[in-house]
């Protein structure tokens, strides 16, 4: 996004019922917020430190995301807080195929690992290529491909 140095921009992010509000102009923040409250009863939880599974980390000159609590979760509900961690995101010299004899799993379950997956490619675009190979089985998931998961 481009913009002009006159030109002031305010962004405002909406989900369910939490509001993310950023700008470039602090006073614009604060009329948005006024303009808000008047119409809606809100509470005002201050700098952002945590949203939708992202953890926010701001200093002075940088940002910093991180979903270190998501991945714990993710391990914690499939089983895995016990497993080794890998130097790479996919495991090398494993071919995934459509097919196999490898016994199927429960399709629902599959999904939403790979599901969890994807969203962590917020933090971590490193393990894209790895997640896109796993989605090319949401049709025929078996326990290769969720142990691959």
């Amino acid at each position: 996004m481009q913009k002009n140095e006159n030109e002031t921009l305010l962004i405002v992010s909406l989900y369910v019922d939490d509001l993310l509000v950023t700008s470039s102009r602090n006073e614009l923040i604060e009329e948005f917020k006024k303009q808000m409250q008047d119409v809606f009863e809100m509470t005002n939880l201050g700098e952002i430190t945590y949203f939708i599974g992202i953890e926010i980390n701001q200093t002075q000159h940088a940002i910093f995301i991180s979903q270190q609590a998501f991945s714990l979760k993710i391990l914690s509900k499939f089983y895995m807080s016990n497993y080794k961690s890998a130097s790479t995101p996919a495991a090398q010299g494993e071919k995934l195929s459509s097919k196999g004899d490898h016994k199927n799993v429960d399709e629902k379950g599959y999904r939403s690992l790979v599901g969890c997956l994807l969203y962590l490619t917020t933090s971590m675009p490193d393990i894209m290529f790895a997640i896109s190979l796993l989605f090319r089985f949401m049709h025929c998931c078996n326990v290769a491909r969720f142990k691959a998961a």
